[in-house]
């Protein structure tokens, strides 16, 4: 009886608030087989330690005696000294190397003229130089996307392969790389400028899309997925709202003031290659991946933006994989790159059908993310091409009207200047960037 009384009354670690501090030496009395602690009355007359919520000891003045007992509370509250808390615990990461200035004061004068003049004009291809006007060096990996800042039309925005996302200020006497924004920890595969302020949104192999204040080099938002992002795209009529589509097939609209999705467009689609609004916002277009499977009809689809739902899915039935879309900036059409080496052209209005008898053609392909874009009186097309060059077509005629020879290897995004039509910036496979005028 006496081992089972020995074992039963070790005290743990769990027991030191109730131990007695040296200098009460009351005598302790076994417990019983079924203790019942308020009937004890020893417990009720043992002197409890004071403790005062707003008291901090002091270490100096109350550091441990050697060999003195510290109770469990003492312990804590001495610990409790020693940890300093963070001033700005939610404070944002700066993630960017500022390497230049941002702003339009350095730029020469002609070109601070033209921008303020916002030629709104025909753009003459002729007036745009076959040599290159500008070389942008830094990306040392394919730079996937490239895209003007409309508010501020002397910065471009590119996305690289080489995870970073460069800020360019183009015509600047000084540096002309203004910025280097290294948060994604993957490749970076799309960037827009937001409509307000100067911010960047990108997205890619992280499976993510961020949101960068150029400005101040800060990253204000973060949009996780369960998906790697291969494209985002802001409404037109909405800052807050972007779309995003990734490599499961998922389409998501996200609302920036929330960080939240507020429509997901679920239908079983191959990787989105690309997204864009149609000219009134009420619709999207998709392009999806149709390698991994045999149904070609869901190559294109026009959505509902509202209502989630499909308006069509046979818009484009043959079996190439189309990694560009574009809308008409005026007229109810939008074209579509096709890996079948052409662009194709649809109607944006109900059953968004394809036109049969016109396609720009004599460009390539060739497998890689090869896009187009408009000129900004809608007349012109541009487009990149495997064998490195920019192909100009007229838009009613679907002739090609000029060639120019950028790179060696395949040139894959092209920009039209927002306000300067003899302006056009284009990215390469081989990491280059370059501004013709």
């Amino acid at each position: 009886m006496d081992l089972l009384c020995n074992a039963y009354s070790n005290t743990s670690e769990d027991d030191d608030d109730d131990e007695e501090e040296p200098g009460h030496q009351n005598p302790r009395i076994p417990p019983s087989k079924r203790p019942k602690p308020t009937s004890n009355p020893n417990l009720l007359t043992k002197p409890s330690p004071v403790f005062r919520p707003n008291y901090t000891p002091n270490p100096q003045r109350e550091a441990p005696i050697p060999g003195r007992y510290i109770s469990k509370r003492e312990r804590a509250l001495l610990d409790s000294v020693h940890k300093v808390p963070d001033p700005n615990p939610s404070s944002p990461v700066i993630t960017s190397s500022v390497l230049g200035s941002i702003s339009d004061s350095n730029l020469p004068r002609d070109i601070l003229s033209s921008l303020r003049h916002q030629g709104k004009g025909r753009a003459q291809l002729n007036q745009i130089s076959g040599r290159l006007s500008i070389a942008l060096n830094s990306h040392t990996k394919a730079v996937s996307a490239i895209q003007w800042s409309p508010s501020h039309a002397h910065l471009l925005a590119s996305a690289g392969m080489d995870h970073t996302v460069c800020i360019w200020n183009v015509w600047s006497r000084d540096q002309k790389k203004a910025r280097v924004f290294s948060h994604h920890s993957a490749a970076v595969k799309d960037v827009k400028w937001s409509q307000q302020g100067l911010f960047v949104l990108s997205c890619g192999y992280d499976c993510s899309s961020r949101l960068v204040d150029v400005e101040k080099g800060i990253e204000t938002q973060v949009f996780t997925e369960d998906q790697v992002v291969g494209v985002v795209k802001f409404h037109p009529d909405n800052s807050n709202l972007f779309l995003s589509g990734g490599l499961k097939g998922l389409l998501r609209l996200w609302d920036i003031r929330t960080g939240k999705v507020v429509h997901e467009y679920i239908r079983r689609l191959g990787p989105i290659l690309d997204i864009e609004f149609t000219i009134n916002a009420k619709q999207f277009i998709s392009s999806s991946d149709v390698s991994g499977c045999n149904v070609s009809e869901n190559s294109i689809i026009v959505w509902d933006v509202s209502r989630q739902v499909p308006l069509s899915n046979q818009v484009y039935v043959e079996a190439f994989t189309c990694p560009c879309v574009r809308s008409h900036p005026f007229d109810p059409y939008f074209v579509v790159q096709s890996n079948g080496n052409y662009i194709a052209i649809f109607s944006s209005s109900p059953p968004f059908k394809l036109d049969k008898y016109k396609r720009f053609e004599n460009h390539g392909v060739s497998g890689f993310p090869i896009k187009c874009n408009f000129s900004l009186d809608g007349k012109n097309l541009a487009s990149g091409s495997s064998d490195g060059c920019i192909y100009f077509y007229d838009y009613r005629s679907t002739e090609l009207v000029r060639k120019i020879k950028a790179y060696e290897q395949a040139c894959l995004d092209v920009a039209f200047h927002p306000l300067m039509p003899n302006v056009i910036a284009s990215s390469s496979w081989n990491g280059d960037v370059s501004v013709f005028e």
